[in-house]
């Protein structure tokens, strides 16, 4: 089997040469996979991208910390102008938001969508995150939890607006390692009782890792080192996915994004949906206070008077502990981005269409497995050896018209899933969080408590959204573990599983 001229023509244009380099010891099974990865391979998007950042890969320290000197010198805090918060609005307010939103979502204006690309690698798995079961109870996954939460909140405006045609539909963007798993695993589940019409996969593409000369790095040799270009990719996979004409189609005004690894995520929350709707936002993020001044989170603030999230590493000691003139102790740059936005769908086929080449593309300088001169696979190479470059979802911010922020509580939105173990992020925090949050919806709604570190406590989705429709539990004193859901044949909360109740 001999090598396609045209393919030797294309490596040769983009100085990709080397990838034949052991094309004459393979088997032809390994050929096939080879141009596979080849054909798939837009060459003048990486070296286009590639030219982009080599400037990144030769600057010395001196010249990274003139960087940080000036985005330091040209950070301003987001203005009260633009930011609402859940805890400074009455409740008045926040009901008004929530109307709005519940209408929008009645009248089937309102979207959510995932952002379900990575692997569970640092979880330790090989499966999607989404897939994930942190120990609840319930053994519920972070896809059941999510769907089920779409569930109720179709309910809940369906009551309010006394219709029964409310729909959210859930664009849920994969990669090439989860796309196959996801769509089974749900088709396995029977959607978790959604309609599968209403559930749309789509895939992000995938770019080469690079050496530090922009040469594309082989796994195998017969294997290219690929990897998701990023939450950024979602603009690209938009278009070339023709998403966005399948939200256009389906009449859909409102798109809430998020992340499949936050346990606590309110997708499609209401309150922020409507905020956002009054505030005539084109764009807009919700954030949680930074609980310390180094914490490992991109803040929110305007640059050269425009929005955009400054990553944790690019701000300096000093201006990261910088404080509010008000005296209140505060962090003046405060605003901790969690990976939540609202964009309307006019935004995001201006983005897709106008601004999407403009985006650049990070750079993660990382140990990557290869194959060395020889052919032989270097599992663990010592040093770092090679790039791989990415996108960030929020770096549209900047081609905002306008632009909003919701600030939320920490403990009621914010719990994500990224490590395997250790002190945060874990399976144990999630699911601490999440049972705290329930124990706090059960006090709301009059019951009495007594806490212990064995305390359980979990509620469905389907029971109950953000802590309403809990009227079943006031007035009783709850000991030890409660489980509340669905009747399946009244459909309303019941307590299936408690230990030492009394009333």
């Amino acid at each position: 089997m001999e090598v396609p001229i045209s393919i030797k023509e294309r490596l040769a244009k983009a100085n990709q040469a080397h990838l034949l380099d052991y094309w004459s010891e393979l088997t032809n099974e390994q050929r096939q996979t080879l141009l596979h990865d080849i054909n798939e391979i837009d060459f003048d998007r990486v070296t286009k991208a590639y030219n982009g950042i080599k400037h990144e890969l030769t600057e010395n320290n001196a010249g990274e910390n003139v960087q940080q000197e000036s985005i330091d010198d040209l950070m301003e805090p987001v203005p009260d102008s633009v930011k609402g918060s859940i805890n400074d609005t009455n409740k008045e307010l926040l009901e008004h938001y929530r109307q709005q939103g519940l209408k929008a979502i009645s009248e089937g204006a309102v979207c959510v969508l995932l952002l379900a690309g990575g692997q569970g690698t640092r979880l330790g798995v090989d499966y999607p995150k989404g897939m994930y079961n942190v120990g609840l109870p319930s053994k519920k996954t972070l896809y059941q939890i999510q769907a089920e939460r779409i569930r109720r909140l179709e309910q809940l405006a369906n009551e309010q607006f006394q219709t029964t045609t409310s729909t959210i539909p859930w664009f849920i963007m994969t990669s090439e390692h989860t796309q196959e798993q996801t769509d089974k695993f749900l088709h396995s589940n029977n959607y978790f009782g959604l309609k599968p019409e209403n559930i749309i996969l789509f895939e992000q593409h995938i770019l080469p890792a690079l050496d530090f000369q922009g040469k594309i790095l082989m796994d195998e040799k017969y294997k290219l080192t690929k990897a998701a270009d990023g939450n950024g990719g979602l603009y690209r996979a938009l278009t070339s996915n023709k998403i966005l004409d399948e939200m256009d189609k389906r009449h859909i005004k409102y798109v809430h994004v998020y992340c499949v690894d936050n346990i606590l995520v309110r997708l499609g929350d209401p309150i922020f949906i409507g905020f956002c709707i009054e505030q005539k936002a084109d764009c807009a993020a919700k954030v949680v206070k930074k609980a310390f001044a180094n914490e490992a989170v991109g803040v929110i603030c305007k640059v050269r008077d425009r929005y955009q999230v400054v990553e944790y590493s690019e701000i300096s000691q000093r201006t990261a502990e910088r404080t509010k003139a008000d005296n209140s102790g505060d962090l003046l740059f405060n605003a901790g981005n969690i990976c939540n936005h609202f964009f309307t769908v006019d935004f995001l086929h201006d983005v897709c269409k106008h601004h999407d080449d403009e985006l650049r593309y990070h750079v993660a300088k990382k140990k990557i497995p290869v194959i060395d001169k020889v052919g032989k696979r270097i599992n663990k190479p010592k040093d770092v050896n090679g790039v791989k470059l990415e996108k960030f979802v929020f770096d549209v911010f900047p081609f905002a018209k306008t632009f909003a922020v919701w600030e939320v509580c920490r403990e009621d939105e914010f719990s994500p899933l990224k490590n395997g173990s250790g002190p945060k992020d874990t399976a144990e925090t999630c699911r601490r969080d999440l049972i705290l949050q329930h124990i706090r919806y059960l006090k709301q709604a009059g019951a009495k408590i007594t806490e212990s570190d064995e305390t359980i406590c979990e509620i469905s989705p389907l029971a109950s959204y953000a802590g309403e429709n809990l009227d079943l539990v006031k007035g009783l004193t709850l000991n030890s573990s409660i489980v509340i859901d669905i009747d399946i044949k009244t459909q309303k909360p019941e307590i299936i599983v408690t230990s030492k109740n009394s009333s």
